[in-house]
């Protein structure tokens, strides 16, 4: 595991098993890791698409992300309102080829931009997901000033009529 600056997110490099046949990847070793993750979903995006930053409200989530064929810009923003990093965001590159994971925990919202022409992201949650407890902050947010890497963006109109950070500095959770 490769800890961060930010309290709690860690990096994985996954230990992959090569052979003239394929690979086999671990993805989650529960007992390195200290987490249960009793839900699991996927995602599929096309080039230039960000999906986020999305959070839970309640029963907040930490999520172990993965990408199982592409590369990501992954970034994760610190939405606890007690920390010391509160509004700062953490990114990474996660891909097939650099088999690198992050684990996100509760109270930080997570977006991505998809690098490649096909990816797909397995998130691996500690909590189920509650559709009315979904909340979104802008992805491009001037007080965040993420760097997305591509200039194209493909975004759902959810994440662009999402919150700003100064109105979920007002948000009761």
């Amino acid at each position: 595991m490769i800890e961060t600056k930010f309290k709690d997110i860690f990096l994985v490099t996954n230990t992959v098993h090569k052979d003239n046949r394929g690979y086999f990847k671990e993805l989650i070793v529960e007992k390195k890791i200290k987490k249960r993750f009793p839900f699991l979903v996927m995602s599929f995006s096309k080039k230039n698409v960000i999906r986020g930053l999305h959070l839970q409200a309640k029963n907040s989530q930490g999520k172990f992300v993965t990408v199982i064929k592409g590369k990501i810009f992954d970034v994760a923003v610190d939405l606890r309102k007690k920390s010391k990093t509160f509004g700062k965001y953490f990114n990474s590159t996660l891909s097939e080829k650099n088999s690198k994971s992050i684990y996100i925990p509760p109270g930080f919202a997570h977006g991505f931009q998809a690098l490649e022409k096909e990816n797909y992201i397995i998130y691996s949650c500690t909590n189920y997901r509650n559709a009315k407890s979904e909340i979104s902050i802008r992805f491009d947010d001037k007080n965040l000033k993420i760097k997305w890497p591509l200039k194209k963006k493909i975004v759902s109109l959810k994440d662009r009529n999402a919150m700003s950070l100064n109105s979920f500095k007002k948000y009761e959770l």
